[in-house]
């Protein structure tokens, strides 16, 4: 995609049909990802999608500026990516050395993965299947799609992040593993811990928007976002007995 191709005036009905395929590619990708492929395909179901929303963006006029993957202010979302893993890795590095903060990174699907394993979702999974596509599409594509991406707008960061949130129904329905999770919500209904798990991913997706408007670019909170899932896990599994 051209890094310098501005918006091209389409009609607001090629607008509307593309927010509506993307929208029904990521429930699809969430769905084969969570509940269908094997886990070999996670990250091909992540890289896939990415692409299918970029070549929405660009059937729309949207070029890589637009979408937040222009060259002209990729040393600044790196700067200020880097400057907020920073930030993340040192709250990381706190509950290693706070014992009341260690339950958080309880989570019991970690104590059965070896190096091998933690190196592949580290290194793969976790980038191309996760980090990849809920930054580009939640914060790059459908943000352009719904307004002017370079500006900050309600409308677009407000459904951006509401459909973030959305997209963690399947996963939240795996939280009560975690031991932090079961001690805060003891004998609740999982519907409701998955409503709240929801609405936290949205509230965080409307932070991630902000750091992508900070950094001009998408490349900011796709470092923080690989920076806490990574991290989160390692910790975890450090921590695991």
């Amino acid at each position: 995609m051209d890094t310098a191709t501005p918006d091209v005036d389409v009609s607001a009905g090629r607008r509307i049909i593309a927010v509506v395929a993307a929208v029904a590619a990521l429930t699809a990708t969430t769905v084969l990802a969570n509940r269908v492929v094997a886990g070999w395909a996670y990250p091909l179901c992540g890289v896939g999608a990415t692409a299918l929303l970029l070549g929405l963006a660009r059937w729309c006029g949207l070029g890589a500026t637009q979408v937040g993957l222009g060259q002209r202010t990729l040393r600044r979302a790196a700067l200020f990516g880097l400057f907020g893993s920073g930030i993340v890795a040192l709250l990381l590095a706190t509950a290693l050395i706070v014992p009341p903060l260690r339950p958080v990174f309880t989570d019991g699907r970690v104590g059965t993965y070896g190096v091998g394993t933690l190196l592949w979702i580290i290194l793969l999974r976790i980038p191309l299947g996760t980090v990849l596509i809920k930054e580009v599409a939640f914060r790059g594509v459908l943000p352009a799609l719904l307004g002017p991406a370079d500006r900050w707008r309600r409308l677009p960061a407000l459904t951006s992040a509401a459909l973030f949130g959305l997209w963690h129904a399947l996963p939240s329905l795996a939280l009560t593993r975690n031991a932090a999770v079961a001690a805060t919500f003891p004998d609740t209904p999982l519907w409701i811990v998955s409503a709240v798990a929801m609405t936290a991913a949205a509230a965080v997706g409307l932070l991630l928007h902000w750091c992508r408007h900070i950094g001009q670019g998408v490349l900011t909170p796709i470092l923080i976002h690989l920076t806490l899932n990574c991290g989160g896990l390692l910790t975890a599994w450090l921590l695991h007995p």
